[in-house]
């Protein structure tokens, strides 16, 4: 995907199995742990272009997140206390191709960022 396409989102759940047939039944999302991922099932829309996951919600997560692809955490997160935001979470690694870090923009609102590539196998 190009720099700045919305290219996932969490919704934090407290009861997955709830929150799997809600979702399924509601939008006819298809939604399944893949390997390597187990714990956080991912869900694809019709479209098979949108998805996202849903992870267990926790105090520091109680919203939905949208994550951003971007050419560069790194130079993003420079750019994102350049212009007044906070860096929740620094660049992490999801796989050897690929990394994921949080901030907040100046409103409050968090937002992941995300680079690279991600293997599902599929």
């Amino acid at each position: 995907m190009p720099h700045g396409d919305i290219t996932h989102i969490d919704i934090p759940v407290s009861d997955m199995d709830k929150a799997q047939t809600f979702y399924s039944t509601l939008f006819g999302w298809q939604i399944a742990e893949i390997p390597g991922y187990e714990g956080y099932p991912m869900w694809q829309a019709p479209n098979k272009i949108s998805g996202g996951g849903l992870a267990p919600r926790s105090e520091g997560f109680t919203q939905p997140r949208s994550y951003v692809e971007v050419d560069s955490i790194d130079d993003t997160l420079t750019k994102v206390t350049e212009q007044g935001g906070k860096i929740l979470m620094e660049k992490d690694a999801i796989s050897e191709t690929s990394w994921w870090a949080i901030f907040e923009d100046p409103d409050g609102n968090a937002v992941g960022l995300y680079e690279g590539v991600t293997d599902t196998g599929e």
